[in-house]
């Protein structure tokens, strides 16, 4: 059962911010299980958690967002019912699929998709440091390729150690299973 959801301090939300300036990567918790995020434009970073994971490039990842103007400008290209299919699944536990139509979201995050992988989120930690940031993080669950996404600060600290720059406090959302993932093209639910 998660621990009520404790607001992050100023000094946190500084600490989280200053790091993925400087092109860190930070662990926090999520609606279901533990991501690890960073800057979504800054190569080096996003490389760091690809080999973190042990995770090829050309699968893509996830960015989640504090709210739907922060992902305005994948929207706006969009047609309007393809806009309005994706905002009725926000804020939440639903990741939709995106077409990325004027390739404002960089390969290396993308990865050998057309579109990309966007997600408003509900959580208050998650809601919290996309704000503070000023923009929308990577996302990706805290495991290596091929063991359990962590769902306890202590396991993100066993598979990762020191190699992460920060472990941002809080507790996991009520959710057991990661978000859904929902092409708003084709409305095939894919996870």
């Amino acid at each position: 059962m998660a621990a009520p959801h404790q607001p992050l301090s100023n000094w946190q939300l500084h600490c989280a911010r200053q790091t993925l300036r400087r092109g860190g990567v930070i662990a926090y918790p999520t609606e279901a299980v533990w991501g690890l995020g960073c800057d979504p434009w800054d190569l080096p970073a996003v490389e760091r958690i690809l080999k973190l994971k042990q995770r090829p490039m050309e699968k893509g990842m996830i960015l989640v967002a504090s709210s739907v103007d922060q992902v305005r400008f994948l929207l706006d290209p969009l047609p309007a019912e393809l806009q309005r299919e994706a905002e009725r699944h926000w804020p939440g536990p639903v990741t939709c699929l995106l077409p990325d139509v004027e390739r404002q979201i960089p390969a290396w995050v993308r990865g050998r998709h057309s579109s990309i992988a966007v997600r408003v989120s509900s959580h208050p930690v998650v809601r919290a440091l996309c704000e503070a940031a000023d923009m929308p993080l990577v996302s990706t669950s805290c495991n290596p390729a091929g063991r359990q996404p962590a769902r306890y600060s202590w396991q993100v600290r066993r598979y990762f150690g020191d190699q992460l720059d920060w472990i941002v406090p809080g507790a996991l959302g009520g959710n057991r299973n990661p978000s859904r993932i929902i092409d708003i093209v084709t409305g095939q639910q894919l996870r």
